[in-house]
């Protein structure tokens, strides 16, 4: 019990959080790819339900690593570009032992405090989460039921997904002595 208690506060510790997340980036700028956390700023929940049987909520959130939200005028109003993540679905045990789907969904900060001005602005951002959800992970959500939880800013315990983006040059090649037993990647 003792180790496992010692093993909880290390993982819940910030500093053995960043540590690990630096090692990670090394870790991964070493095979040619860099890595950026996507820690969720909470915004605000849709709650809707999956497949029509599923309770599930979005976690629509901010982060300052996605691109600024960018209108563009044409005939007859404007068209957006909401660039956003979206962080694989995941099941949690709620206190009553039953489990819930959550799912979460960035933007850039600037995006929610359109949304805070403007309900049509909302609107854009909530179909646009929703939709975001359906096709990266291929569910079939209710939009007409889908509603804004009063009062929650997220649901859950935040995790931050990574953006994998190649570095310029690739990977470095390892240096190839002949006594390797594996065969060339």
């Amino acid at each position: 019990r003792a180790l496992f208690a010692e093993y909880a506060a290390e993982l819940t510790d910030p500093e053995q959080r960043r540590l690990y997340e630096e090692e990670v980036a090394a870790l991964e700028r070493e095979r040619g790819v860099e890595v950026r956390f996507v820690h969720p700023t909470p915004g605000f929940v849709l709650r809707t339900s999956q497949d029509g049987s599923r309770r599930c909520y979005i976690n629509v959130c901010s982060n300052a690593l996605m691109g600024e939200p960018r209108a563009r005028a044409e005939r007859g109003g404007q068209r957006w570009e909401l660039p956003y993540s979206v962080a694989p679905g995941r099941e949690e045990l709620r206190p009553a032992g039953r489990r819930r789907l959550l799912y979460d969904v960035v933007f850039h900060p600037a995006a929610l405090r359109l949304a805070a001005r403007s309900a049509r602005f909302r609107r854009l951002l909530r179909d646009t989460a929703l939709e975001a959800v359906e096709s990266h992970c291929g569910v079939r959500l209710d939009r007409n039921n889908a509603a804004v939880l009063r009062g929650v800013s997220y649901k859950g315990v935040p995790q931050a997904p990574v953006i994998r983006s190649p570095l310029p040059g690739g990977a470095p090649k390892p240096p190839d002595d002949g006594e390797s037993p594996l065969p060339p990647f």
